[in-house]
């Protein structure tokens, strides 16, 4: 039955009422004890914690961190760790439900957590962000652990924070001990690959997405918001495979060709920050890329970027999600409507956590992997997993986003009910 066109455009109000009502509607499709959905509703707990740091002028602030470990019935927590002014409890609360349900569409034997510190990593010189990370450390030691609790790097922290944070953390245990973190530089227990992952997952089930619904990639145009380690990353393959790159974009907007463009002459933010438009020889705005006629668009920049405001000016015929939650659940209802495929981060960008488990497995085992064994790995069990959710869209005719929450919710389920309830 349709939804009148005055509630269905309501935007949930928070990322927690989003998450909580995906796992509803996921519920709806799955066979599952109400009792166990009720139990995934609410995070195993959460940790907030001061963190004291002085500044290079003598001063002292105190900022404050969270980590909120959501649930671990398949295995350790795993979640990324954020630097960001905006980073709050609720928030970490309901990205760290989303790693539960990412983890358990790979079949990955992890549960899902996250966390971070509210502080603008812009503001912060390079010691005073190594002397926060060492403090979170310390305050966080007896909440993680390789075999309880593995961070990664998320917004405003990377593969140096989590040098940082395992070197603080393994002084403190007496021993050397890499698997506490992933996303570290490989010479200290660093997978290779890691950094390229997501956007690698993105760009495979972005042609896996066109095969399905019957795109040829080489005919396909793509538009990609975000040109950072996801976006530029899964560009550059989808390029390198045949598609027509026709627009990326940055903060300050997008460099435009329906020819297509040269991937591997536009600077990534990681090369050079903010340089899309300015080596660019036709720029658009950001909202327009998101609204070009292609055949494939890659929101891979920020959340909440597809709302009830622009879906219905949506033209393309499939969206593949990079970031995480870049389509509101207001104008997933909408483009659902209208016959447009979305397929959800928690599949496509789940190339992270994926090659996060290799690297644990990796440190756990002290033997590395080369580059290429990687990607070959990483191409396995994206395949795997893709061919998982769309037995699902063809067993049950069910949107793809339903799919995927359903075989994350089935195999939590199975584990719950294995495990039990303790009395």
């Amino acid at each position: 039955m349709s939804v009148p066109v005055t509630e269905e455009r309501e935007e949930p109000e928070t990322a927690l009422a989003t998450a909580r009502r995906q796992l509803d509607r996921a519920a709806a499709h799955v066979e599952i004890d109400p009792a166990v959905v009720e139990r995934l509703k609410h995070p195993a707990r959460v940790q907030r914690v001061s963190l004291p740091v002085e500044r290079d002028d003598g001063s002292l602030e105190v900022f404050t961190g969270y980590r909120a470990q959501h649930d671990s019935v398949r295995g350790p927590f795993k979640g990324g760790m954020r630097y960001h002014p905006g980073v709050t409890e609720e928030e970490c609360i309901s990205l760290s439900m989303w790693m539960t349900w990412k983890t358990a569409v790979m079949d990955l034997p992890f549960g899902g957590a996250k966390g971070g510190v509210v502080v603008d990593p812009k503001e912060l010189s390079e010691a005073e962000t190594e002397r926060l990370t060492r403090r979170f450390a310390q305050e966080l030691r007896d909440t993680v652990g390789p075999m309880h609790d593995i961070p990664a790097p998320d917004m405003g922290t990377d593969a140096e924070t989590m040098g940082w944070f395992m070197d603080a953390y393994s002084v403190l245990q007496g021993e050397t001990t890499p698997g506490v973190v992933t996303g570290k530089p490989p010479v200290i227990g660093g997978s290779h690959g890691r950094e390229e992952a997501p956007g690698r997952s993105v760009a495979i089930v972005a042609r896996e997405a066109c095969e399905y619904h019957g795109l040829p990639l080489e005919e396909a145009t793509v538009a990609v918001q975000g040109y950072g380690s996801v976006g530029a990353n899964a560009a550059r393959l989808l390029d390198s495979w045949g598609a027509t790159v026709v627009a990326v974009s940055d903060v300050n907007g997008a460099a435009y060709d329906p020819a297509g463009l040269d991937t591997t002459a536009i600077p990534t933010h990681e090369e050079e920050p903010e340089a899309v438009t300015r080596i660019a020889e036709r720029t658009i705005e950001n909202e327009e890329l998101l609204e070009l006629d292609v055949d494939v668009l890659v929101p891979a920049a920020v959340g909440n970027v597809i709302t009830a405001s622009n879906a219905d000016a949506i033209a393309a015929n499939l969206v593949v999600e990079g970031a995480n939650g870049p389509t509101t659940a207001t104008a997933d209802s909408i483009l659902r409507e209208r016959g447009i495929p979305v397929i959800p981060d928690i599949l496509a960008n789940a190339g992270g956590v994926t090659v996060s488990y290799f690297e644990w497995l990796q440190d756990i085992n002290r033997r590395s992997w080369s580059h290429d064994r990687v990607n070959e790995e990483l191409e396995t069990e994206m395949l795997r997993a893709w061919n998982a959710v769309a037995d699902r869209v063809d067993e049950r005719g069910l949107a793809w986003r339903d799919a995927a929450y359903a075989l994350a919710l089935e195999r939590l389920g199975a584990a719950h009910e294995a495990r039990g309830l303790w009395p």
